[in-house]
């Protein structure tokens, strides 16, 4: 960037997110579920970001050895399955026959005590199977009727190029991929293909481990706002077209900082600013 205040990507004033081209829209910030060390609070934590409004909750076979996903089956119970948007991802490995990501499928909804899982992303990409390979069985999962919906993870953008093209029947509607304000390879190339394409984007480890904490930038811009670091990260995120952040924590104190990142936008000086990080 040239001029401070030029931006690479237009702003996106909305706090809630297209899913792919499915007409339905998601929270700008969900919850992760990678880590978790005390799943008590977790689970309190993950209520109350439903109660929120922070109702995207991610998930995964491979977290925990599945007990991630038995904890995201009691938040539904909880809350009430209609009132939470529940995705869950499976390993590669399965992926060289479709019986058999069908069977780690089912095992997953077993696990959540669920009929049917919103989303079932890839995990990431099964270097050993082609891709159109892949993408057969992911939509293998959808024809069943055990998920509603498919998408991938950690697809750079020529391997999100190859999965668009290799679908018949089900759209891929997400490729969630490692984002955030100090690692912003999402923004060269994939989020364009993803803007241009009509796929979500949704950011993992947005907040590098508490890493922009301690970022002075973003702790200057923070004060400017009246507000922390890491709602100013998060808002980085979601300012950007067809991007959904989903931050891990197992905290109350956390989901409701989180919700603090909603509502309002960085102006366009202070996302150059962020922009010129790295």
């Amino acid at each position: 960037m040239d001029v401070l205040g030029a931006v690479r990507f237009p702003i996106d004033y909305s706090d809630r997110k297209p899913l792919g081209r499915t007409g339905e829209e998601l929270p700008a910030i969900g919850i992760g579920t990678y880590g978790i060390r005390d799943y008590r609070a977790a689970e309190e934590a993950l209520a109350r970001a439903v109660e929120l409004g922070l109702n995207l909750i991610d998930t995964a076979e491979m977290y925990d050895s599945g007990r991630a996903e038995e904890l995201v089956g009691r938040v539904a119970r909880r809350v009430g399955r209609d009132n939470v948007f529940v995705t869950t991802k499976l390993l590669p490995s399965h992926f060289v026959e479709c019986e058999r990501v069908v069977k780690a499928a089912k095992s997953s909804l077993k696990r959540l005590g669920m009929d049917v899982v919103d989303l079932v992303l890839i995990h990431w990409p099964n270097p050993g199977v082609p891709i159109h390979l892949q993408i057969r069985c992911l939509e293998r999962l959808a024809s069943l009727g055990l998920a509603r919906y498919i998408g991938v993870s950690n697809f750079d953008a020529n391997q999100l190029a190859e999965a668009l093209v290799s679908t018949k029947r089900h759209e891929i509607v997400v490729d969630q991929v490692k984002y955030s304000p100090l690692d912003r390879r999402a923004e060269e190339g994939l989020l364009d293909m993803c803007m241009a394409r009509g796929v979500t984007l949704q950011a993992y480890t947005p907040l590098e481990r508490g890493a922009v904490v301690n970022n002075t930038v973003l702790k200057k811009i923070a004060q400017r706002y009246g507000k922390t670091p890491v709602q100013v990260a998060l808002n980085y995120l979601i300012s950007r077209p067809s991007v959904v952040a989903i931050p891990k924590t197992e905290r109350v104190e956390r989901v409701e900082e989180f919700h603090g990142a909603l509502g309002w936008r960085l102006d366009k000086a202070d996302i150059a600013l962020i922009e010129r990080l790295f």
